[in-house]
């Protein structure tokens, strides 16, 4: 059975796309040939590549697999840090709808 990419908005499909040029220039800056990254990643070279195209069908942790050999796993955790409209929902504090109390059955 065949690996199946999600479909993506065009939008988001450009937004993965600049993630993998992202990878793709932390690579070169680091002199390492898509072959020795692949490696110690322990992925495909033909991964890597649809990894620094922005594939969407890669698996997110082999883009991480990748994002550590290059030493910047860090970065992820920066993704939603500052989640400006959660914590404007938050600092609205919006009000949740309680349930009803149950109802008692009687025997």
């Amino acid at each position: 059975m065949a690996n199946k990419s999600p479909v993506l908005l065009p939008k988001i499909q450009q937004l993965l796309s600049e993630v993998g040029e992202n990878i793709k220039l932390a690579r070169l800056r680091r002199k390492l040939s898509s072959e020795q990254v692949s490696e110690r990643a322990g992925i495909a070279r033909s991964t890597l590549i649809k990894i620094e195209k922005g594939h969407a069908g890669v698996s997110i942790g082999n883009y991480l697999n990748v994002l550590k050999v290059l030493g910047v796993e860090k970065d992820l955790l920066l993704l939603a840090k500052d989640d400006i409209l959660g914590r404007k929902l938050q600092d609205a504090n919006l009000m949740v709808k309680e349930r009803a109390p149950k109802r008692k059955h009687q025997s």
